[in-house]
């Protein structure tokens, strides 16, 4: 199959994902064509069937704001005629989705017709899309959309809550991760290198904005080193990350927190550590916990949004309620305390984290590439 994939490029969740989900693709034989305005973080080049297409937008004084969805629309137009592409793949309700529909009726007036599958991702639906300067806009894209799936149960419902869409028009299909990536870690794994033999690391990776909760972890962890010798690495960037430091000053515990910034070396970070932060304000799903737990790292979260579906409460980690950093450090405590009970907890959690293997859910995709092709060529 050619399909077309539209994502951000960036470090977030989505874009992992739908990165991953080409890749692996790809590797089955299908021929997938990535086009966004700069090519995704984790993309591998070196497979022959794996194509990127950059957006570009023209930079014209009479635009305050430059119309990228104009320039990707016109360039999904472009790109499926000239690679015969047959599915399109948009990953992001906005803008992805309303410029994947106008390419489509711009294909159409030529005789074209593509399907489009739509995977909605969280603040597509929950933050951006609900705006009222956006919604009608997402509404109308999610209800064109030939297929929408979301990544889990909780965002599916919300949806459904916010938008006026019947319930069949969408899928569940949870995230993913490769747990191939996992094996033989420990032969690669050089933990003397960022902590004391007596020592637990601690890690937490996020876009470091206010959903994150950031000063939670930070308090988290404070409460862990009033029991136990620990390091917490803080990966990734964002608005909240000076705000981070200065809190790890005023705590005194600025010389055990360690800032790594945004990296592709996340597994080998994961393999380093024995504990897994996300205190979210909300997560439609929680890849970074799944990833984490991949790496046989228990996770200390949150019970909110999608988290739940992915941290099982007492075998892969502990759920708490957002806020309640004492019962945060508690249960930490509770894995950490002993060798023993930090590896039960490390081995469910690599069990729990196999659930959302990638070839579990690769095929249900192609499944729905393969139904909304027959639908379009039937019409």
């Amino acid at each position: 199959m050619r399909i077309a994939v539209v994502c951000y490029p960036t470090f977030g969740g989505s874009g992992v994902v739908a990165t991953e989900l080409g890749i692996a693709l790809a590797k089955k034989g299908h021929d997938v064509h990535f086009i966004t305005y700069r090519q995704p973080v984790r993309l591998d080049m070196l497979i022959s069937n794996i194509h990127f297409h950059e957006v570009s937008v023209p930079e014209y004084p009479l635009f305050q704001y430059q119309p990228y969805e104009l320039a990707l629309s016109s360039k999904l137009v472009r790109i499926i005629k000239k690679f015969d592409i047959q599915v399109l793949h948009v990953h992001y309700a906005i803008p992805h989705a309303y410029a994947g529909y106008m390419a489509q009726q711009m294909l159409a007036q030529e005789g074209i017709h593509i399907p489009m599958v739509t995977t909605l991702h969280g603040t597509d639906i929950t933050l951006v899309g609900n705006h009222p300067q956006y919604k009608p806009a997402v509404t109308f894209s999610i209800n064109q959309s030939n297929a929408v799936t979301s990544v889990s149960q909780n965002l599916k419902e919300d949806t459904l809550r916010l938008f006026d869409i019947s319930e069949d028009k969408i899928q569940v299909v949870p995230n993913f991760i490769d747990v191939s990536k996992s094996n033989d870690k420990e032969v690669e794994c050089q933990r003397h290198i960022m902590a004391k033999p007596n020592e637990r690391i601690v890690t937490h990776i996020s876009n470091f904005r206010p959903v994150k909760r950031i000063d939670d972890v930070v308090k988290i962890f404070k409460g862990i080193t009033e029991q136990i010798p620990a390091k917490l690495m803080m990966v990734g960037d964002g608005p909240l990350q000076n705000e981070a430091r200065k809190q790890c000053k005023e705590l005194g515990i600025e010389e055990q927190v360690i800032f790594v910034g945004n990296s592709n070396e996340i597994d080998k970070i994961l393999c380093f550590s024995d504990l897994f932060l996300l205190p979210s304000e909300r997560e439609s799903f929680g890849l970074a916990a799944l990833e984490a737990m991949m790496h046989g790292v228990p996770v200390i979260s949150s019970n909110s949004g999608g988290i739940p579906e992915v941290n099982k409460h007492g075998f892969s980690g502990f759920l708490s309620d957002v806020g309640n950093v004492s019962d945060m450090v508690t249960n930490a405590i509770k894995i950490l305390k002993s060798d023993t009970t930090l590896s039960l907890f490390k081995e469910n959690a690599k069990e729990q984290a196999a659930i959302f293997d990638i070839n579990k859910v690769v095929p249900v995709y192609e499944k729905i590439y393969e139904k909304v092709l027959a639908e379009v060529l039937q019409s």
